[in-house]
């Protein structure tokens, strides 16, 4: 099992050498590349304005931060969930940077650069040439943009899961053979829209036409060791 961690951030401007902080963070648990519906969210006063520019972007207004805990109030939960294995995000240098500049103000390390794993990347070297934002890709893939109507870090980070699945091929993974009562079984994990697995388990009619055309065939797959 793999366990990996899909983030994202909204902040106060573009450039937190400039004094720009993260107002949101909000992370989804993935394992073997799927979600499992583990998140964290986080809503972070940052202890100055949020400019009008960056408001009609992610919709995050001063009010909305007034009284929410400082960064380093949220830091150890948030590293928590984090864990040790990879970070996956939608331009991560961006997001790194910002978490980075955060962890400098409170005086803990920074994220490894060798735990970053960039979907804007990975969508650049899959379709070269071609818009790659997450509205793109979400069209691209069919995946439903109608509640996106801001970029909320929690949503944007739902959206980017079911992008990252398309992008690593998920779809095509689950199908898994495993021995149950002695005789080959089968089990197929298909994926809604929402990405949410389901397990079909063939019946006993099915299992033993599966193990009479198994018969059939030299040195069957299904029977090496």
């Amino acid at each position: 099992m793999t366990r990996a961690v899909l983030f994202d951030t909204e902040t106060t401007g573009l450039d937190p050498l400039t004094g720009d902080r993260v107002i949101e963070v909000a992370a989804l648990e993935l394992v073997n590349d799927l979600p499992t519906g583990a998140h964290f969210h986080a809503l972070i006063d940052p202890k100055r304005d949020i400019p009008s520019d960056a408001t009609r972007i992610h919709g995050i207004t001063n009010a909305d931060v007034a009284g929410k805990p400082v960064f380093g109030d949220v830091v150890s939960d948030l590293l928590a969930f984090f864990g040790d294995g990879k970070l996956i995000a939608h331009n991560a240098t961006f997001d790194f940077g910002f978490l980075n500049a955060e962890f400098a103000r409170i005086d803990l390390p920074p994220l490894a650069p060798a735990r970053m794993v960039d979907t804007l990347v990975m969508a650049k070297q899959r379709f070269p040439g071609m818009p790659n934002s997450l509205d793109a890709l979400c069209r691209r893939f069919n995946i439903d943009l109608s509640a996106r109507t801001t970029h909320n870090a929690l949503l944007d980070c739902k959206l980017l899961a079911d992008v990252y699945v398309e992008l690593t091929g998920g779809r095509q993974r689950g199908l898994s053979l495993a021995a149950d009562r002695g005789r080959a079984s089968v089990a197929i994990y298909t994926h809604t829209a929402n990405r949410t697995a389901r397990l079909f388990q063939p019946t006993e009619a099915e299992l033993e036409a599966h193990e009479t055309f198994v018969g059939k065939l030299k040195e069957p797959l299904w029977r090496a060791a």
